[in-house]
């Protein structure tokens, strides 16, 4: 089967015929029919997230069940399905209670194992990962939902109670960044943007900001700008970029008993960064981490996809194939690649 394969950290990927995989016995094997071209894919690529070598990427995907293993039931071949990027056991205690996101025996494509820059890609735990497809959710939107929706989704309904009036921040407008800004209008709150592209903020704003905080030039600071713009600070803040300086800004913006929820992944000395807690006891804030989200809570999301209430198909901003893919991965490289709109690779 043609796929995406990198062989060493920084080594641009190639486009090459391999072997298609095997189709595990709690599992299935799908046939990918679009893959989104997420940053987490960089920075395993880039070697911030070590993988084992060499890596096919890709972990949104959408595509039909081509082959069905041995101990799985209720499947069958040439349903349409998707999955999370956080593919729980199936088997754990985390797994039965419907938190497959926090699963510590997880796997993930792309990243434990080959990921769906491919015509295939394999599915575990079937049971416990796969999620059917309703008829009204095309395989474009379900590849944009994996990771960066997803994620968002569950950021704004599971760790922090939004809805109208919410003042809600968001930092970042990448794929994950205006994902939140989407779903956080759609559930009724009121959103401010940031970040240091005139290009994302303007996007931001399509989506439905009400407000922008351009960060490179908030003269006062930005943190001061946002609480401006929240009238008094958010009640939410989501830190969609993943950095030190955006997670203590993001804690530094909430009002009193406020909720900062870090979505953007926090590599090298960012993963130990410190946090003004001195503020975080006295106005009883919270911070909260969130990774993905389990498929035991997809059906409420896609219900909310089929009432026309959230619509992913607006972030997609390019339909390329492989070699595509390629080339969107290594622009990644250069900051603000992601204000375009996310990037959906058909193999």
């Amino acid at each position: 089967m043609p796929a995406v394969v990198y062989d060493a950290v920084g080594e641009r990927p190639r486009v090459v015929s391999v072997p298609v995989p095997e189709c595990p016995r709690d599992g299935v094997l799908v046939r990918v029919a679009a893959t989104g071209v997420c940053r987490s894919d960089w920075h395993a690529w880039r070697g911030h997230d070590p993988v084992p070598l060499p890596m096919i990427p890709g972990h949104e995907f959408a595509g039909t069940v081509a082959a069905v293993g041995d101990d799985v039931t209720g499947i069958s071949v040439g349903t349409r399905v998707t999955a999370p990027f956080v593919n729980g056991c199936g088997h754990c205690a985390w797994c039965a209670l419907g938190e497959a996101q926090v699963c510590p025996d997880q796997t993930q494509p792309g990243f434990t194992h080959l990921g769906s820059f491919a015509e295939y890609v394999a599915v575990r735990a079937a049971a416990t990962n796969l999620v059917p497809l309703p008829d009204g959710v095309d395989m474009t939107t379900a590849a944009a939902l994996g990771c960066r929706f997803a994620t968002a989704f569950r950021a704004l309904t599971a760790h922090a109670e939004v809805g109208p009036g919410t003042e809600v921040a968001v930092f970042g407008c990448g794929g994950v960044g205006l994902s939140a800004i989407m779903i956080a209008v759609a559930l009724g709150a009121r959103v401010t943007a940031v970040d240091v592209s005139a290009t994302a903020l303007s996007r931001a704003r399509e989506l439905g900001a009400a407000m922008t905080v351009d960060s490179s030039a908030a003269q006062e600071g930005v943190a001061t700008a946002v609480v401006a713009a929240t009238d008094g600070g958010a009640h939410i803040t989501v830190d969609a970029l993943g950095s030190a300086a955006t997670a203590e800004t993001g804690v530094l913006s909430l009002r009193r008993r406020g909720v900062h929820v870090q979505i953007g992944l926090m590599f090298g000395d960012a993963a130990r960064a410190p946090l003004p807690w001195d503020r975080v006891i006295a106005w009883e804030l919270r911070v909260a981490g969130s990774h993905g989200m389990a498929a035991a809570d997809y059906p409420a999301m896609l219900a909310l996809i089929e009432q026309g209430r959230l619509r992913p198909a607006e972030l997609v901003g390019a339909t390329v194939d492989l070699g595509g893919a390629v080339d969107a991965l290594v622009a990644m490289d250069t900051p603000g690649a992601g204000a375009g709109g996310i990037v959906v690779a058909r193999p």
